[in-house]
């Protein structure tokens, strides 16, 4: 594989104003399809400000400032225990959801007085002894890591009043796995409405986070950098991250008021529900050593990424190929070179040793290989969204939101005619920014193509 390092202009194309909406009835098909295959008599799903994916999969509800829990039992019996600011928030939930107060959850020193405790408030729902009771947290164990156990990611006051109401722990199972797995999960798959929404996301936040690359120049702090990025409100999936220097680069921190210099590494990324962007590169303009040594070698790993996802790959199988591709040039993936991505960034992923899970249709999917060894000052990284589908969800998607549509198919042309990477028809690029990879962050119309 031959990688040049040659002038290529990156066309504007468009950045979705309009937010898409998921109706009611996806809700409402989700939830009923989450209880169908938990198998249990009740499901109890854990949610916080920073563990609210599954709990805003099934109701559209996001715990902002409390803790949340969604309680499903028989024929259609669904309850959203809340905190008072909870209470507050109630009217965002789409599906038909009775909304209960659980002071319990409110922030300290609000008053706690008004409703009845966690334990009583399970037991009032209809939940009792002898009856099986699900529990969602906002990870799970592997078989493997743990065999023969229950371990569950909720918070004890949560565990210990199920416990009680159900009459011990043998009621209770991890059914986390039901939405999470990255084959069998039902947020692993994406309806139309979902898909669209997330290209609004990606490609708005892949926009912004270029808006801080190019803005990138000696002189100027880290936080005057991320402050061109134009942050329109859009709801956050990470922190906004910045890190600049000449030594040991921590790339998930924050932007600080250090001021940016010639020849510091730089890595900075921003992620909106269902789209994630990542760039690290130089600040320099030209600099052959650090192309041919770091910023070339990395790229090939990207491209043999895109050339080899598509739907029926196997996860273990991109993986070893990534592995040998990056071995060429002395590096490796630090975790897994893809993962499913979702309103969290991170749901799940096959991108493993030795994972015969494969890649379907439906599946959103970042490219994220995060390169290691690294020495001092350098940083590498070309990370974004795609979505996995097959002929019959493209035309779908055509149907429905041709807007949409026309972006992903620009991004496709680009990215196969200008770029030179020969992605499959299932791979729908997401972001403003498809595979294109300006390392050196003062030749920002320089990127690396293949030959």
């Amino acid at each position: 594989m031959n990688i040049d390092w040659r002038k290529l202009k990156l066309p504007d194309f468009g950045v979705p104003e309009e937010i898409p909406q998921i109706p009611r009835e996806v809700y409402e098909e989700r939830l009923r399809n989450f209880y169908k295959a938990a198998k249990c008599d009740w499901i109890v799903v854990y949610g916080d400000r920073e563990h609210f994916a599954n709990i805003h999969y099934l109701t559209e509800f996001d715990p902002r400032f409390e803790e949340a829990v969604l309680v499903l039992g028989p024929n259609d019996r669904r309850y959203l225990l809340v905190g008072n600011e909870g209470l507050m928030y109630k009217d965002v939930i789409k599906p038909k959801v009775e909304v209960l107060l659980c002071q319990s959850f409110s922030l300290l020193g609000q008053d706690r007085t008004l409703s009845p405790d966690l334990q009583d408030l399970l037991k009032s729902v209809g939940i009792s002894k002898g009856q099986e009771v699900g529990i969602c947290g906002w990870k799970y164990l592997e078989p493997e890591e743990n065999p023969g156990s229950k371990s569950y990611f909720v918070p004890a006051i949560l565990l210990e009043a199920i416990e009680k109401v159900a009459g011990g722990l043998d009621s209770i199972r991890d059914v986390s796995a039901v939405l999470m797995d990255p084959i069998k999960g039902l947020r692993a798959y994406n309806e139309i409405e979902q898909i669209a929404f997330f290209e609004w996301a990606a490609s708005r936040a892949s926009a912004a986070l270029l808006r801080i690359t190019e803005g990138t120049r000696p002189g100027i702090s880290e936080l005057e950098a991320v402050s061109k990025m134009g942050y329109s409100g859009e709801p956050l999936t990470t922190y906004v991250m910045y890190a600049s220097g000449k030594e040991e680069i921590i790339g998930l921190r924050s932007p600080s008021s250090r001021i940016i210099s010639q020849g510091d590494g730089v890595f900075t990324a921003l992620g909106y529900r269902g789209g994630l962007s990542a760039r690290g590169g130089l600040i320099d303009q030209e600099n052959s050593e650090y192309l041919e040594k770091w910023a070339i070698p990395y790229y090939k790993g990207i491209v043999a990424w895109y050339e080899s996802v598509s739907v029926g790959a196997v996860g273990g199988e991109i993986y070893e190929h990534i592995s040998d591709i990056l071995e060429g040039g002395g590096l490796r993936p630090a975790l897994n070179p893809g993962h499913l991505t979702s309103s969290d960034e991170w749901l799940h992923s096959s991108f493993r040793p030795h994972d015969d899970g494969k890649i379907l249709s439906g599946m959103a999917v970042q490219c994220d290989i995060i390169p290691t060894p690294m020495s001092a000052g350098i940083e590498l990284n070309c990370e974004d969204t795609v979505l996995l589908a097959d002929k019959d969800l493209r035309n779908k998607l055509a149907k429905n939101y041709p807007e949409a549509w026309g972006r992903i198919q620009e991004r496709q042309n680009f990215m196969r005619n200008e770029i030179g990477i020969q992605i499959s028809d299932d791979i729908l690029p997401f972001s403003s920014t498809p595979g294109y990879y300006a390392p050196l962050l003062l030749s920002p119309n320089y990127a690396l193509t293949v030959k």
